[in-house]
């Protein structure tokens, strides 16, 4: 398990550079045995989110960031499908509505958390203020911040401040018992063309193709450059990044899993113990039901 999570993760942006990190590796699993290894994984997730959820003091924050095609939309099916839907909660971030953009950038986000005891998961997130904005500047304007009436005004120290709200923001839920794990798909440009051919190629995937993933495409550099900024700035151990290989989905879903995994498993999780007085109250409710079994049998 630690192989896998210390092998992707990162916590000091330092040094980080996105061209050191495999779209492909597979480690040592294979994936003839990938089904029963993520079943045996999803069972002892189920586990602990039982016990996260009957505690109720800490929640857990699941981020998906990536290139279209990369896989989010099948990794959060096939990794959380054995998660208690009751405990669970996904939000699929697209362009920000009028309401959104009156806010500050975080609002919408602040308001998606989960609450203590569950596992929220956020298929795209905040980071978007910091990855299509940064590729494409002129949507910042549609915030209509103070100070930034065209392009120019968005300079190097208005990204700098960008990501300081993003470390604040991180730092301000770990201090209250939400713990942040984000996952960077760290797809192919050659895989995603694939990906993409075959959604057109076949009709029952045709709807998940928009002309839109094409045009964006064409930014593919831009993009790397803004997302390996984005992760530098942001790895923290209180909020890492995990930069997952994602040209093979199988691979991809195990490791997601056992990263989840390992998560919950540092948190301790027990489940609560009552008071003495509670438990026995609970004693005397017992034997009063089992009373009530005695007299319901008598002739």
């Amino acid at each position: 398990m630690k192989k896998i999570t210390e092998l992707f993760k990162v916590t000091d942006g330092s040094k980080f550079k996105l061209a050191d990190y495999s779209t492909d590796n597979t480690g040592d699993y294979v994936k003839a045995d990938a089904d029963g290894v993520l079943s045996d994984l999803k069972s002892q997730i189920a586990l602990l989110q039982t016990e996260l959820y009957a505690a109720n003091k800490q929640s857990l924050l699941i981020i998906f960031q990536a290139m279209d095609a990369a896989g989010k939309d099948g990794a959060i099916a096939h990794t959380m499908s054995g998660i208690n839907p009751q405990g669970c909660q996904v939000y699929s971030f697209k362009q920000p509505s009028t309401e959104e953009l009156d806010h500050d950038f975080l609002w919408r986000h602040y308001r998606a958390l989960p609450e203590r005891g569950r596992i929220g998961i956020h298929n795209r997130s905040h980071y978007e203020n910091v990855l299509i904005t940064k590729v494409h500047p002129e949507y910042i304007l549609k915030e209509n911040l103070p100070g930034i009436n065209s392009v120019k005004d968005i300079d190097d120290d208005f990204w700098k401040k960008r990501y300081q709200s993003i470390r604040n923001f991180e730092k301000h839920l770990a201090a209250n018992g939400t713990v942040v794990i984000k996952f960077f798909l760290n797809l192919s440009k050659k895989e995603q063309k694939e990906r993409f051919l075959k959604r057109i190629d076949d009709p029952a995937k045709n709807w998940k193709f928009s002309q839109a993933d094409v045009h964006e495409r064409q930014y593919w550099d831009d993009y790397m450059k803004a997302y390996e900024k984005a992760i530098a700035e942001t790895a923290t151990d209180d909020s890492p990044w995990y930069v997952l290989p994602a040209d093979k989905k199988w691979f991809t879903r195990i490791a997601i899993s056992t990263i989840v995994l390992d998560t919950l498993s540092q948190l301790n999780l027990k489940f609560p113990e009552l008071p003495e007085a509670e438990r026995a109250r609970l004693q005397e409710a017992g034997e009063q039901l089992k009373a009530e079994k005695i007299r319901a049998n008598i002739p």
